[in-house]
């Protein structure tokens, strides 16, 4: 994350290019170091999805690798009545060129089960530092800004928004996720 005192200017990798329309699939970046990628991330940011409508905070993700292809998904959160809510996946390369493109399987979930079947996850951003990722589907249905820390400065949030923006997304369709230590509003990433 971004420390205080710490110049704002978005990292090369972060600018916008050619903004994409959001007609075109959410590309991928160039490679993703995988054993990088695993650990624990925290959701700053979502376009709310129908599978975590119960998740009031704290919303996390725990990837580990289990080999070169797949990767084992850990999500939990808690819900609006103060109980942890989790379901575990799996997370299956299918661009080893990139490594950047997945397809994310839920065997409790319906319609979610098979780790065979069309990308479903792409890892659009990565910052240098492997500190924050913006992830999304390729028709950009879904949308996450994923942290290593629940919180980041104003200046990180402003490049967040810009990156969110370059990738072709409606930044007022993300709303922020409460973290503790972090915020603890739900509010359109576009008013951040």
């Amino acid at each position: 994350m971004v420390a205080a005192g710490v110049a704002t200017a978005a990292p090369v990798s972060a600018q916008p290019t050619d903004s994409p329309g959001p007609w075109q699939p959410l590309a991928p970046v160039p490679s993703l170091d995988i054993a990088r990628y695993v650990g624990t991330w925290h959701q700053l940011a979502a376009i709310p999805q129908p599978f975590n409508v119960n998740c009031a905070r704290d919303t996390r993700a725990v990837y580990e690798l289990i080999d070169a292809s797949n990767i084992s998904v850990n999500n939990t959160c808690t819900t609006w009545s103060g109980e942890t809510m989790g379901v575990t996946g799996n997370a299956r390369v299918t661009d080893p060129v990139t490594n950047a493109q997945l397809r994310v399987s839920f065997p409790s979930v319906p319609t979610q089960g098979s780790p065979d079947g069309p990308t479903n996850y792409v890892v659009t951003y990565i910052a240098d530092d492997y500190s924050w990722a913006l992830v999304g589907d390729p028709a950009r249905a879904s949308g996450f800004v994923l942290s290593r820390t629940p919180a980041v400065s104003d200046a990180q949030w402003q490049q967040i928004r810009g990156v969110v923006e370059s990738r072709g997304y409606d930044s007022c369709l993300l709303l922020t996720s409460p973290t503790t230590g972090g915020r603890d509003d739900i509010t359109p990433l576009c008013t951040v």
